[in-house]
């Protein structure tokens, strides 16, 4: 099945990419101004709104990427119901658009009315600029990610007789998995999903959550693997204000954010040992206390989780808990790596031919049959992820209607034996430093089974380090 892509393109490609669009909410200019030298440097397109008025007229006209928007504004400077109001026509409008919300006068129960009117996040002012740029940055690639795979559900609107949306995954090795999103996916059982990196575990979650009676609800992801240890608590559970240094407002966590809907927790292997019985504690009694805080909080949350790495093998090295283990896979789905579904490939190819073509505008229309024998033969280690920027490459690189052979530059994934060459391919000495780096990391996590942790050990790098590269190369 096609999967959403997560990562940067190549630097050929950026400028290809039209940078996001944020609409910034405020009736004092100065708040405007900060905020856009804030957010301009980072690449962000930046427009902005005096009123609630100006909001839903420049939501009429123009498309965002994420709006960041005052809750008091002309009618009181204290309740936030001008913004309350602002965020349900906000939503009447685009239901998806991720909305932060900001306010000098915070509390509580302001938060808890935001999300439940479908705010992304809430942030205090005077804000903390690096949690302002991480909570935009996490919100923009999410939305992004969603589109990504509303897309592919639009362009394959025909539903299964099962009632299984349709999926690029007509391969025998694709129909048990399939038939067990069927079944289950409208039930409340959690799910644990498997498979290699790039094998399409997200898109998975997603069908499962669209088809299940939460749909309505949100769907929160979170890479739990790229959570500093730190913050991990603070990040799924909350924390109050002073629970630790830098607690300087309330925070509700992802639990609370996806209460009544679906909790996505990627790369589920490599929690921290120690977080692993609180995670348990919720998901046995859906009980949990925010950081610095004795109330206890009930949550109603579906929980999908996914990993690359063999679960079982980390409980018996005692890296992983048993009984969480049990809790997480009421149901496992196994996805097979594409080397093992090769029927699928020309599909799937074509899919995100039709998509790049029309993105850079490019007048590229097919595929010559030995790029396709090509693709046919490739190991493909980083599976339909790898295919996705494969063909992304190859439309931008195309000089004629037709992608050939040496557009998929398949021979710079090849790995280079003891003295550098592959005997097919360039040696170590004609390869760029970014071909090596990413050669390097899959064999690390190959000979790591895929333990992201052990991985970035033995490379000398820390583990947010690496899902930073993993990221970059498409892994």
């Amino acid at each position: 099945m096609a999967t959403a892509s997560q990562t940067g393109s190549a630097a050929a490609a950026a400028e290809f990419r039209p940078a996001p669009c944020i609409l910034i909410a405020d009736d004092q200019p100065p708040i405007l101004d900060a905020l856009e030298l804030l957010l301009e440097p980072q690449g962000y397109r930046i427009e902005k709104a005096r009123s609630p008025f100006m909001v839903l007229e420049a939501m009429k006209s123009g498309f965002y990427d994420a709006l960041l928007i005052d809750l008091n504004y002309t009618r009181d400077t204290t309740s936030g119901q001008e913004g309350l109001d602002l965020l349900s026509q906000i939503k009447s409008l685009d239901s998806q658009v991720p909305v932060i919300v900001m306010t000098a006068w915070a509390n509580v129960e302001l938060a808890v009315e935001a999300m439940r009117r479908g705010a992304r996040d809430f942030i205090q002012k005077p804000w903390d600029n690096a949690r302002l740029l991480t909570i935009l940055r996490t919100q923009v690639d999410l939305y992004h990610a969603v589109r990504r795979a509303q897309r592919l559900e639009a362009e394959n609107r025909l539903l299964r007789a099962e009632g299984l949306p349709e999926m690029i995954a007509s391969a025998a090795a694709m129909q048990p998995v399939l038939a067990t999103i069927a079944r289950i996916g409208p039930s409340d059982a959690n799910v644990l999903i498997t498979g290699e990196h790039g094998t399409g575990k997200e898109v998975v979650a997603q069908t499962l959550h669209a088809l299940s009676s939460r749909a309505s609800r949100s769907l929160v992801a979170v890479n739990t693997g790229a959570l500093p240890e730190g913050t991990f608590e603070s990040e799924l559970f909350g924390h109050v204000k002073g629970a630790f240094t830098d607690a300087r407002t309330e925070r509700i966590g992802r639990f609370e954010l996806a209460d009544g809907g679906t909790l996505f927790l990627d790369e589920i292997a490599n929690v921290p040992p120690r977080q692993q019985a609180r995670l348990l504690r919720v998901l046995e009694s859906g009980e949990m206390e925010r950081v610095g805080s004795s109330k206890t909080r009930r949550v109603d949350v579906r929980v999908l989780s996914a990993t690359n790495a063999d679960l079982r093998s980390e409980v018996e090295a005692q890296r992983f808990r048993a009984d969480l283990l049990f809790r997480l896979n009421t149901v496992e789905i196994h996805l097979p790596p594409l080397r093992e579904r090769r029927e699928d490939i020309p599909a799937l190819a074509a899919h995100f031919l039709s998509r790049y073509a029309q993105r850079y505008r490019k007048p590229v229309q097919g595929i010559e049959t030995g790029a396709i024998h090509a693709m046919l033969q490739h190991s493909w280690p980083g599976n339909v992820r790898e295919l996705d920027h494969t063909i992304e490459r190859a439309v931008l690189m195309a000089r004629s209607s037709q992608i050939e052979v040496a557009d998929l530059g398949l021979s710079q994934t090849r790995a280079f034996g003891p003295a550098g060459g592959t005997g097919t391919g360039p040696g170590l000495e004609e390869m760029s430093l970014e071909s090596v780096e990413s050669i390097l990391i899959r064999k690390a996590l190959t000979r790591c089974n895929g333990n992201v942790s052990q991985a970035a050990e033995a490379l000398g790098l820390s583990r947010g380090a690496l899902y930073r590269r993993m990221e970059k190369y498409g892994i």
